[in-house]
């Protein structure tokens, strides 16, 4: 098979085609896309502008809002277009930092859903010692490392996968790129690289997704032995919130990534890679907004005080 040299463009397939129900699929997407990036917009500045909300788990929280808020300008912003004009050429530039950033995000979302299960394993389990265990200098730490690792993977992985030569066939059968979509179309052997990418998402996604179940494992039991319904209610709330999300973002990621070869599909990692990076961070702003009344609290005095400066 002939190569292409590097200044060639690789062609993205897209999500979708142009009948009827996939333009109404493409409108979908919009305003789902849309919605997340206005909540989590919305919820990183009301978190930075609220004073009763500066305190560590909702700091780590405004980090997941904003590595939401980023992944969605990444991916939907080039897709869409691609879908209205129909020129659905990206550039290896171009689709190297769209890997960098995909897995610098969805790497550091990994180890920071990881930190904020400390931190609710800390306040339900230690309250008196929170200050300590969780002091701003090691929310800090966590934060800057869930972003670290990530962007280390993130790195590692698009400069490995643009090293490959690439065969004359360079459609990726994607709407953006993705790693193990990109590896497809190498000429030479990447049986060594594709493991290494597979112990490299083992340890992304086991260690943290580990680190919770120990987190939660704790939780539960302190909660069993409260006496207290309203505090025992109260702990669940809390913690049901962040379950929901990491069952989410973790579900997805592990069929993605850590399925047998034999076992991928280019229309199932399409599907899933729609969900958790157009789907999912819409869910995050909602299940934290809803089912947390400090943060409905000062979403309603935000709220209260934008009605009062508009009749001023």
């Amino acid at each position: 098979m002939e190569n292409w040299n590097t200044t060639s463009d690789f062609i993205l397939l897209g999500l979708l085609n142009h009948t009827g129900a996939h333009q109404f699929l493409f409108v979908l997407v919009l305003i789902t896309a849309f919605i997340s990036f206005v909540g989590n917009v919305l919820m990183f500045l009301l978190i930075l502008l609220d004073s009763g909300l500066h305190r560590p788990m909702y700091f780590l929280l405004s980090q997941l809002s904003l590595m939401d808020m980023i992944l969605v300008i990444t991916i939907v912003p080039k897709m869409a277009a691609d879908y209205l004009t129909g020129r659905m050429f990206i550039s290896p530039v171009g689709c190297g930092f769209q890997i960098f950033f995909f897995l610098t995000l969805e790497g550091g979302e990994c180890f920071l859903l990881a930190a904020m299960s400390y931190d609710r394993y800390v306040a339900i389990c230690h309250p008196l010692r929170y200050p300590v265990l969780m002091s701003w200098q090691l929310c800090l730490r966590m934060t800057l490392g869930s972003w670290f690792l990530g962007a280390t993977d993130g790195l590692m992985q698009a400069a490995a996968t643009l090293n490959f030569s690439f065969c004359r066939t360079h459609e990726i059968d994607h709407f953006f790129c993705e790693a193990p979509s990109l590896v497809r179309l190498a000429c030479a052997d990447t049986s060594v690289f594709e493991y290494a990418m597979y112990v490299c998402c083992v340890l992304m996604l086991l260690v943290p997704i580990s680190l919770i179940l120990i987190s939660y494992s704790l939780i539960l039991a302190a909660v069993l032995q409260m006496r207290s319904n309203e505090a025992r209610k109260k702990a669940f709330t809390t913690c049901s919130s962040h379950i929901s999300v990491v069952g989410l973002f973790f579900g997805a990621a592990i069929f993605t990534y850590m399925r047998p070869k034999s076992y991928r599909s280019a229309n199932h990692d399409k599907v899933v890679s729609a969900f958790y990076t157009i789907f999912t961070p819409v869910l995050n702003p909602l299940i934290y907004s809803l089912r947390n009344s400090e943060v409905k609290g000062a979403l309603r005095k935000c709220m209260d005080q934008c009605a009062a400066l508009s009749h001023d």
